[in-house]
């Protein structure tokens, strides 16, 4: 065994052949193992559970007459004529005429290896040449295309050729092809397999009829053809759901260990007077829905136990999260803490700053706001408020968590869109007092039964009611041939009095990417599309002092369109804002999507979204 071969090495020292560096495996040296290791590929196990996202289906040979645009086929052909041209810049591109006497086609490659391409490829010789195929000018072509030279100069039939068969695709490894990450997984499983460990209880394998570990990573990494495409790249294979089942497994177990450890903890038992209730109410401008009611009723009672409070609050955008947030904070702050609230962002800050500031300004309790663009003396005021407890709300950012913040009596910590800070973040924040309560908050749509899965260390409340007068968004997905249309919709909204967000990927223009920027079409919109109305443009590397400017003046009207990029998926309230446009919306999460559509449906009026994707998606786009 390969494990055994390398214990002279002083670095070596574990016996778990699992555990052996990937540098000691056949095929991978010094260079190749820094590649892997950019990708937190270090050792053997590492390797093996590198799984592919999804799988070429090859193991049909077609001909040039039958193969589609957007396809990935396989074909048998050969060289009409091969070489190197030039592209636009005079860009070197190596190109190949390709027939199988159903047609012709092109195969080219942009980036390549000049001496090998020439030296190998003649004309006359046959290929197997697999890819996906694309139409320019109406001729067919692949681009980058995985060639195999077939052992005799004259064409061959196409049914008598072995086709490569089922190829699994592996997520984007810097400085490595397909085929060698294919072939150093190959090396893994053919050496180490044999001696993988079953990982779970043998009574569970066995009642539940699961294949073991070493025959679901084979299968994973080198299918045969009993399944079907679908379910491979569905990963509903059974060989996918062990794994699956395995990770959910030990995710519920170490869940339930972490749930039991913070239940032994010792926390902080809130008291509710019979006044807060009433005073609470008397700060509010609006009714709360039955939803907040419901989820406030939790929040209480969580918070009189004599243990940390750990509770998830999902709700959707507008649904009323932050009022609820509040009340916790009033019941801390009624017995006598102080209660800090983290967020994302600085917009999203100074939002919830100046809402909860105006609401508690006929109370006793003070907030305050803290994040990293004060000036030093500022700063040095405030920190002494917090650690002195005047200062009963502190919102910010990660501000919050730095050296010098120190709280008099932190009791309650609020954590808004949990997805956007690390685990180490969030316990930062909490070591700031001594076992405080704990309110996470996140809109992302959570089903009830996944947040138990992924959330099983804490309860769970739900505000699932939005508030009275509000209409559902209208949603749509557009192809970008469409375009045009969506700026006519967007002109008489404009037209209207009302405002709309314009969003895409880019701040500037990408020589890797070919996509649409923020900075060129905020040009091109305010001076071809929107001559007569002001365009404004948002984006993470103005200075706090240019984003707050632009912001107050959407906020007050000045502003019509809002060309942006993802900084504005949280934190920015605007009720006239009634349409958004996302373009290449296929580059998106869809978690992203829903937080950057929440920026509209504000007000009562009917809000529009706009999807627009490319014309050609790939799988994970669509």
């Amino acid at each position: 065994m390969a494990f055994l071969e390398k214990k002279s090495d002083p670095s070596f020292i574990s016996t778990d052949p699992l555990k052996t560096p990937v540098r000691y495996l056949k095929g991978v040296g010094p260079y190749i193992s820094d590649l892997l290791a950019k990708k937190g590929i270090l050792t053997v196990e590492d390797l093996l559970f590198f799984l592919p996202y999804r799988y070429l289906d090859r193991r049909r040979v077609d001909t040039i007459r039958e193969v589609q645009e957007g396809c990935d086929r396989t074909i048998v052909a050969s060289i009409v004529t091969c070489g190197m041209a030039f592209g636009r810049g005079r860009r070197k591109i190596y190109e190949m005429i390709i027939t199988d006497g159903t047609g012709v086609m092109e195969a080219k490659w942009f980036h390549f290896n000049h001496r090998y391409m020439l030296g190998v490829f003649k004309k006359g010789m046959t290929l197997l040449i697999s890819g996906e195929v694309t139409l320019f000018r109406d001729q067919k072509q692949f681009i980058h295309p995985d060639i195999q030279i077939l052992e005799t100069d004259s064409h061959q039939e196409a049914s008598s050729v072995e086709a490569p068969g089922i190829l699994p695709l592996y997520s984007n490894i810097q400085g490595m092809g397909q085929k060698t990450i294919r072939k150093i997984i190959h090396n893994a499983i053919s050496s180490y397999a044999p001696s993988l460990p079953e990982s779970l209880p043998p009574d569970i394998v066995e009642r539940l009829k699961l294949p073991s570990l070493r025959e679901s990573l084979e299968f994973i990494h080198q299918p045969n053809g009993e399944m079907g495409q679908e379910d491979l790249d569905r990963q509903s294979t059974p060989f996918h759901r062990r794994l699956k089942f395995e990770e959910l497994f030990y995710l519920q177990l170490g869940l339930a260990l972490k749930k039991k450890s913070v239940e032994r903890e010792k926390g902080i038992s809130f008291s509710l007077s019979s006044s807060l209730a009433d005073r609470f109410k008397s700060i509010l401008p609006f009714e709360l829905t039955a939803a907040q009611r419901r989820v406030i009723n939790q929040i209480s009672l969580d918070m009189k136990k004599d243990r940390p409070m750990n509770r998830l609050l999902q709700g959707d955008v507008g649904s009323g999260k932050t009022i609820v947030a509040l009340l916790a904070a009033c019941i801390a702050m009624d017995n006598g803490y102080q209660a800090a609230l983290m967020v994302p962002t600085e917009i999203l800050a100074e939002q919830h700053y100046n809402t909860l500031r105006n609401l508690l300004k006929n109370t006793s309790w003070q907030a305050l706001l803290l994040t990293s663009r004060l000036i030093p003396n500022e700063k040095k005021k405030r920190l002494l408020k917090i650690e002195e407890g005047t200062a009963s709300l502190v919102i910010g950012t990660h501000a919050l968590i730095q050296e010098g913040v120190n709280f008099k009596n932190l009791g309650l910590v609020i954590i808004d869109e949990q997805h956007r800070f690390g685990v180490l973040q969030r316990a930062a924040l909490k070591k700031k007092g001594v076992s405080p309560d704990i309110l996470i908050m996140t809109a992302t749509p959570i089903p009830r039964t996944l947040a138990m899965t992924l959330y099983g260390d804490l309860d769970f409340s739900i505000i699932d009611e939005m508030p009275p007068g509000r209409p559902p968004i209208v949603t749509r997905v557009v192809s970008e041939k469409e375009g045009d249309k969506i700026f006519e919709v967007l002109r008489q909204l404009i037209s209207q009095g009302e405002q709309v967000f314009i969003v895409y990927p880019l701040i500037e223009e990408s020589e890797k990417l070919d996509l649409k920027n923020a900075t060129d079409m905020a040009r091109h919109l305010q001076k071809d599309i929107f001559t007569d109305y002001r365009v404004a443009l948002l984006h993470g590397r103005m200075d706090s002092d240019e984003k707050e400017r632009i912001i107050k003046g959407f906020k007050e009207g000045e502003i019509q369109v809002l060309v942006s990029t993802t900084i504005i998926e949280v934190g920015i309230d605007i009720p006239n804002a009634t349409c958004m446009v996302i373009e290449h919306a296929e580059r998106f999460g869809l978690s992203q999507l829903h937080q950057l559509r929440g920026r509209i449906g504000r007000g009562e009026k009917r809000s529009y979204c706009y999807l627009i994707h490319a014309p050609r998606m790939t799988l994970e786009g669509k």
